[in-house]
């Protein structure tokens, strides 16, 4: 069966969903009509396979309809982003024989939404270490005490998927992986007030104690780089999401530019845009950059979805895709801009909204600084002890 990204969205979604990011934008709050639309359509399920009630999806088509969302509302594309880390992992770990993740598969085919609490302030070291305690108890669950940032859904998620550190177990240290429901242990900060990125409503997330049950602890793993396979579902998910949302923003951007040019007329000339050598210069550069992004985000999210063993390349791999996209799609706004001309600057622009929230993109994991890192290490080699990045 041929894959029809309107079958999942809709055009008519697309366009009622674009209708209100603005709004979302101005008043700063969570797109809740969004999600209830998403929900409706069973957007939350779609990398939920069939037999457990979702559509069955592919990674690669899933890449490729947060790539549509993000043309219509980035900070919806971006808040659901996270919803669908959870659920690409429970397919990834699936899809290799391990069925750890069962309930996030059931849960959101159901309509439940599943956070990412993973951020926190200061954790360079991101999945491979946590300031987040996580204690033990009897039964087999944990507790978890510590303070997690940008957790995107802070207003509507139904279970946050936390990691911690356990420092007192016999085998010692230890990264746990679990999910706690919401609860009076859980307190959400009202402190999202940004530049961009404003609907995503990622706000601070305090953890006193929060309970994670036995059923929903979900991985133990050593701390710091390591092969297990909850660390490469994330990452791998994560990154690939990623670079499709601000791919995705990209393509808005590139579009707005060649409808302006087209309409935008030359006192001087009495030409439209579009016929300005310059202005035609600065389109197809943006276009020569997006063509490149579109590709390579297919091909990775084919190669998770096979099975391919790129063994350590693929964290280079990922985190190179993750920061071209990031990189690129911010190129393209900022060409845009320049199409656009002046109007742009106003904040009630889409252009202005587009250039605000492409900014987050270097923000999140991988960074410039990691990314090059990364890539660094995997051409050559690790740095000798006593050198200097």
């Amino acid at each position: 069966m041929t894959f029809d990204p309107n079958a999942y969205l809709p055009d008519e979604l697309i366009e009622r969903i674009r209708g209100r990011a603005a709004d979302t934008d101005r008043e700063n709050v969570f797109p809740e009509e969004d999600l209830a639309e998403l929900r409706a359509a069973g957007y939350l399920g779609i990398l939920v396979p069939a037999d457990r009630g979702g559509a069955g999806l592919t990674l690669a088509e899933a890449s490729v309809l947060q790539q549509r969302l993000a043309t219509a509302a980035p900070a919806t594309a971006l808040a659901v982003n996270m919803h669908l880390v959870w659920t690409g992992v429970a397919k990834v770990l699936r899809d290799r024989g391990i069925d750890d993740l069962a309930f996030v598969q059931t849960g959101a085919a159901a309509g439940e939404v599943f956070a990412f609490g993973i951020s926190e302030a200061g954790n360079d070291l991101v999945l491979f270490d946590s300031a987040t305690e996580a204690v033990p108890l009897a039964d087999g669950g944990y507790t978890f005490t510590g303070t997690k940032i940008f957790t995107s859904l802070a207003p509507v998620w139904t279970h946050l998927g936390v990691h911690g550190l356990d420092t007192t177990s016999s085998d010692a240290p230890k990264l746990v992986y679990g999910f706690v429901p919401r609860s009076d242990a859980v307190r959400t900060r009202d402190d999202w007030d940004t530049v961009g990125m404003r609907g995503t409503q990622s706000r601070t997330t305090e953890l006193h104690g929060a309970v994670a049950p036995a059923d929903r602890i979900v991985r133990r793993v050593a701390p710091g780089p390591q092969p297990d396979p909850i660390v490469f579902g994330i990452f791998s998910v994560f990154e690939i999401l990623l670079a499709s949302v601000y791919t995705g923003i990209g393509r808005r951007a590139l579009d707005v530019a060649v409808e302006t040019a087209a309409r935008r007329r030359s006192r001087k000339t009495g030409l439209t845009y579009s016929q300005d050598p310059d202005i035609r210069w600065r389109v197809a550069e943006m276009a020569l950059t997006y063509d490149a992004l579109v590709p390579q985000i297919a091909a990775l999210g084919h190669d998770v979805d096979a099975g391919v063993d790129h063994g350590a390349r693929w964290f280079s791999l990922l985190s190179g895709l993750k920061h071209r996209a990031a990189a690129g799609a911010k190129r393209i706004v900022d060409e845009a801009i320049l199409v656009a001309g002046g109007s742009s600057y106003f904040s009630s622009s889409e252009l202005g909204r587009l250039y605000r929230d492409v900014l987050a993109g270097q923000f999140h994991p991988s960074d410039p600084e990691s990314a090059h890192a990364t890539v660094a290490a995997a051409w050559l080699g690790p740095l000798q002890q006593g050198a200097s990045e």
